[in-house]
Order: structure tokens, then sequence, then C-alpha cells
């Protein structure tokens, strides 16, 4: 009997997902580049099940039920093309090629368009969750043609996570869709990070609190609007303690972010796009700042700057944890309103048909960002589709009127005392530009007609105007 799906490239996330197909029940066939993991997969965690390995391509694809399905979960990049190249003569036209990995979406539209016109199928999807995600069921988002779709549509179904038992998963729109969903997912992901860091790093810094009664409130924020994933690992991590020292983990890991490329793909790309998403830029240079390690020590000891005066009186702290809470809120209502702007402004330029409520749902489990508050998105986009910003909606505007205040005083504070919240000042100066009817680009447009004759708009009358700023 041919199995039911392939899946080239047994990494850790390959093969979580091989095992999450098969407690599906689905058959699957395997093949790494390296014939031994494929071996001491099947001799681990793949043994005893219907899973068959391969040592060649040619006998890979000849084990599969046409059309076929074969999903690469390989590394982004050249290893995708040249995996392709390397399978494409053992398959056949209305053969179906899934890139499960982190691509940029423009080089699946590349590839799609390459597939495509030799009649074969191709998707590229967005696989989130992680290594647990993988095995239990990610949040996938999918991108092709809608024929494609339907020929791995059952198997996605089926392994996805679910939510209330709906399926975290939906078609996204052709091509490059579903990488591009899947990249801005990242970015909001990084940004919900950063913001989380920064509340961490004021109630420590500011406050003086303990890991434990850290936990202790990011325990009750999770009970709350601010409920998820991430909010509920920080309580988890500030509790866990190294059996070697006793002291706790957090306190021992060296303040050096890695990043993969995603977040810095949805900075470039709202650079491309016109679209301002200073939140997600700035956990992404936060990242860049805190891996100069090196540097930073030595300029500690050079450059001064104001020490945090630690704020004792517990009614005090009370309302400061507070606030922090409120400016947690309202700079993710921010995060999230600029990443499903550059949806909305990708979906124009790309003719994608993208349906913003259906994404924050399948958004809800799975993956890395799932919380409580997709819910209110989706509600925001059913009340009104053309939706131009989150920030306009009813639910998020009274959110943000509710929490400003808290807002604007933890950015003072951190600001005067010295401590750095790149995210939270870049939010709220996001959220001030945007309600402001007059900015200073008035007197931007005069400079840029001054020395270049750029030329400008006026208030009072159409056209386009230069004027002869030398006399």
């Amino acid at each position: 009997m041919a199995n039911d799906i392939g899946l080239i490239g047994l990494a850790v996330m390959g093969e979580n997902l091989v095992l999450n197909m098969e407690r599906n029940g689905f058959k699957v066939s395997v093949y790494n580049r390296t014939a031994s993991k494929t071996d001491d997969f099947l001799a681990k965690s793949g043994k005893g099940k219907k899973i068959e390995g391969f040592h060649d391509l040619k006998a890979f694809a000849a084990s599969l039920s046409k059309p076929r399905k074969i999903m690469l979960m390989v590394k982004a990049g050249s290893a995708v093309d040249e995996t392709i190249d390397q399978l494409l003569p053992f398959i056949e036209a209305g053969d179906l090629v899934i890139d499960g990995g982190n691509s940029l979406f423009k080089d699946t539209i590349r590839r799609s368009k390459a597939l495509e016109s030799r009649g074969f199928r191709y998707i590229g999807t967005g696989v989130s969750g992680g290594e647990e995600g993988a095995l239990k069921g990610p949040a996938i988002m999918p991108g092709g043609t809608t024929e494609a779709y339907e020929l791995v549509k059952p198997v996605f179904l089926k392994i996805s996570a679910k939510v209330r038992g709906e399926p975290c998963c939906t078609y996204i729109g052709t091509d490059g869709a579903g990488h591009y969903v899947k990249m801005i997912h990242n970015g909001i992901e990084y940004g919900d990070m950063q913001l989380i860091c920064e509340s961490y790093f004021i109630m420590k810094n500011l406050l003086g609190m303990s890991n434990e009664e850290m936990a202790a409130v990011f325990d009750e924020w999770n009970a709350g609007e601010l409920s998820s994933y991430l909010i509920e690992i920080t309580a988890a991590i500030l509790r866990k303690k190294d059996p070697e020292t006793g002291k706790h983990v957090v306190d021992l890991i060296l303040d050096k972010a890695g990043q993969k490329g995603t977040g810095i793909w949805t900075s470039q790309n709202a650079l491309d796009l016109g679209v301002n998403a200073t939140t997600i830029a700035e956990a992404v240079f936060a990242r860049c700042i805190s891996a100069i390690k090196d540097q930073r020590v030595a300029a500690s000891k050079i450059l001064k700057g104001p020490v945090p005066a630690v704020i004792k009186a517990e009614k005090d702290k009370k309302r400061i944890i507070q606030s922090v809470r409120e400016a947690l809120y309202a700079s993710k209502i921010c995060s999230y309103s600029q990443g499903f702007s550059l949806m909305k402004e990708a979906a124009k330029l790309y003719n994608w048909t993208l349906d913003f409520g259906k994404i924050a749902m399948i958004w809800r489990g799975g993956c890395i960002i799932r919380a409580q508050f997709l819910e209110r998105i989706k509600e925001a986009y059913e009340r009104n589709p053309g939706l131009s910003n989150l920030m306009l909606d009813e639910y998020f505007r009274n959110a943000i009127d509710k929490g400003q205040g808290g807002w604007r005083e933890i950015v003072s504070l951190a600001v005067t005392n010295g401590i750095s919240v790149p995210a939270f000042a870049a939010s709220l100066s996001y959220f001030d530009g945007y309600r402001t009817e007059r900015l200073s680009a008035n007197m931007l447009q005069a400079q840029r007609d001054y020395f270049g004759a750029h030329t400008y708009e006026r208030v009072d009358r159409p056209g386009v105007f230069h004027t002869e700023w030398i006399e």
C-alpha cells in the first residue's frame, strides 16, 4: 500500500510533524539527506509506527500515493531550492511539494511560479508552535492555489492544534501568502516578547521585586485580558531554579539575545511597504544591542546616566504594577495593529485575499503568540471587515483610553530612571503619531523642497508646488 504523505528533513520539527501525522492515522514516508539520521529516527521515536524510511529520493517518491504530497522541512534559503531540484526528476505533473520551513515569502512566490509553470503544485506554509506544537498540534498557514491546498487539507486539518474543536489551520491565499502571514506572526512574536521583557525589567529594577513576586504578578495577568502562552511561560521561567547552584535560572542566563531573521524580514518589509511597524522593529533592535555585550560592559563604566530609584512603598508598588500591566496591554494592541496593517497593505500589493478574522483565529492555538486577545481581533474584523487599524475598533480604542495614563507613567518613569524600554516607548510614539491630525512633516517637506526641489502639497489648494527658497 502506498503511503499518504512524504516528509523530507528530519530535524526536530520534521520528526515531530511526522509523529503527529502518524498519530492522526496517516502513513508517512521519510527521507533525510544524512541517511544515518533516518535510521536513527526509525530505530527510536519512529519505531513500530506506520513510518517508512528511505535512503534515496527515487524510492522515497515511488512509495507515495498519487498525486504525491511531499513536505519539505529543511533550512530556509538555498537548501530548499537544492532539495526541490533533487526531487523533481522523481515526481510528476500534478504532484504537490510543500515547503513547511520559515522561507521568505518572496522566495515562495518565485518557487510557486517556477513549479506551477511546469505542471507541479506548490504550497508555502507557515508552521508555528515550535517543537511541542509540531508534535501535539501547530498553527498552520498554507498559501498556494486552492487546488493544491485541497490535496493536503485533510492532513493539515487533522494535525493542527484545536481550540474548542476548531482547527488552527485555514487557507491563507495564493503563492507566498502563507509564508507572509507566518512572517508577520513572527514579527508580532518579537514585539510581544520584548514588551514582556520590558515589563519584567521595570518590576525588577524600579520596584526591586523578587523573581517569585514577579512570577505571581504574571500569573495574575495570565488570568485576565493578557492571558497568553508567553505570559504563562514567563511566570514559569521566573520560578525555575538551577539544580546545581540553587539560583534562579533566569539570573544565570547571559543577556545576549539571538534571532533567526523573521523579525528582521518583517521590519524590512515594513520599510518596503511604507507601513509603520516601530514596535516590531525596536524589538529587533533590542536584540541587536543586547548582542554587543562586551561593548555594553565597557560603556557601563564610561557613560553615565540616572541610577534607578527603587520604589519601596507597597502602595506605590501596587499602583505601578497596575500601570505596567496597562502599558503592556496598550503596547500589545499597537504591535498587533502594526502587524495587521502590514498584512492589509501586502494583500493589496500581491493581490491576496486575506481574511484577518480567520488569521486571528488560527493563531489562538498551537503557535507562540496564542492568546485570549486574538478573540477580540476576530470580533473587531467581524464588526468592520474594512477596518484600517485595530486601534480604531471600539474595544481596542476603549482599552487604550483606559490604560493610557498608566502607559504614559511607565514610559516617563523608565526614561527618568534610565531604564531602556524601546518597545514601550516606540508603541506610545506610534499611538501619538497615529492620533495626531497635523504632524511636523510639513517642516520636513519644506526642507526636502529647499535642498532638493522635491516639491510639496498645500493645505489651502490642490496641486504640487515648489518654492524658490533663496532669493
